[in-house]
């Protein structure tokens, strides 16, 4: 089958998170191949679904890998949560006055997540400017050959209104500055594809996750039509404490969850720090984070332009403690 865009399909691609010795490895095992440092298939193109950035130990080489396959039209990206972090939290609310608040403050936390990217640029100052530049290139969200791409959750209502304002799916710099401000539609799109659903945990009550953080909130996927309880929808690798999975959603709290029929396009999403097997949630959804950074399995989906999708498509392979152990591992150019 060709699709309209006149290949034979999409490799889509999982968060990365600084895994780039991990990503040329799996790009040449679905029979990707280098010409002049680009990353390139006779009849097929990746599309990355974010999150290239921070944890892993070659964050440089991820993003020159994705980025030149963009820009050579080789690939096709959506941004990340992690992304958006990076921009907000290089940009000052105001203006450039050092008075101005960043608009993702510099907290122990907050600065936690990016510190594995920002060592790695330390001694680049000007390339880290120029990856920011790019990101802000990033659609938040794609349609093409009849799938469907979005970090984190495709929410219709909200995304219908964001293209209608930016048709292709690229925010600016007002946008930016606007999705700090909690309630704003800026605010409300940004955290809803980027980030998904998150339920708050009842009071007193905290999930200590397994990357280091205590987090007062779960992840909630958008695939259960009419969901009862907790179990219903939670969707991460921490599990919930005590008996939560029973308690009952509230009608405030299913209320703020997305619904993705099974009617609705092939979705492919990434995000949620799966573990094990990649499996499929529901028929027409994929989720391709599969803790690539911790030293779990980079995953890819290759689409043929099916509309329901098979579990043999996935490919992935496993990261090592060390990525330069990899036998297959091959140095990229990153000159």
């Amino acid at each position: 089958m060709t699709l309209a865009s006149g290949l034979d399909g999409y490799d889509l691609i999982g968060d990365v998170h600084g895994c780039g010795a991990t990503l040329a490895v799996l790009l040449e095992k679905m029979g990707y191949t280098q010409c002049d440092g680009i990353y390139c298939h006779p009849r097929r193109k990746v599309i990355f679904l974010g999150d290239l950035i921070d944890r892993g130990p070659h964050v440089r080489q991820a993003l020159a890998i994705a980025r030149r396959m963009v820009e050579a039209d080789q690939a096709l990206i959506v941004m990340g949560n992690h992304e958006h972090n990076a921009l907000s939290y290089f940009h000052r609310a105001e203006s450039d006055d050092d008075d101005s608040e960043w608009l993702r403050p510099h907290t122990p936390r907050n600065h936690r997540v990016i510190k594995e990217t920002l060592d790695q640029f330390q001694q680049r100052p000007e390339e880290w400017e120029d990856y920011l530049d790019w990101f802000m290139t990033m659609p938040l969200c794609l349609e093409r050959d009849g799938l469907r791409v979005v970090h984190a959750c495709w929410d219709e209502a909200l995304i219908r209104p964001f293209l209608e304002r930016y048709p292709d799916g690229r925010i600016d710099y007002a946008f930016l500055k606007s999705s700090a401000s909690k309630g704003s539609f800026a605010h409300r799109v940004m955290d809803r594809l980027t980030r998904g659903v998150q339920v708050t945990l009842p009071e007193g009550v905290v999930i200590r996750s397994s990357d280091g953080f205590t987090r007062h909130a779960f992840r909630a996927h958008f695939w259960a039509q009419h969901p009862l309880t907790y179990g219903d929808v939670v969707f991460q690798p921490d599990s919930l404490p005590d008996d939560l999975e029973a308690r009952a959603l509230s009608a405030h709290e299913r209320s703020q969850l997305s619904y993705y029929g099974l009617d609705e396009p092939p979705l492919f999403i990434g995000h949620y720090w799966c573990e094990g097997i990649p499996a499929l949630p529901v028929p027409n959804i994929a989720c391709l984070d599969y803790s690539a950074v911790k030293y779990g399995r980079l995953v890819a989906y290759r689409w043929d332009g099916e509309s329901r999708l098979d579990a043999d498509r996935f490919v992935w392979v496993r990261v090592m403690p060390d990525e330069q152990s990899q036998k297959n591992f091959r140095e990229f150019d990153l000159l």
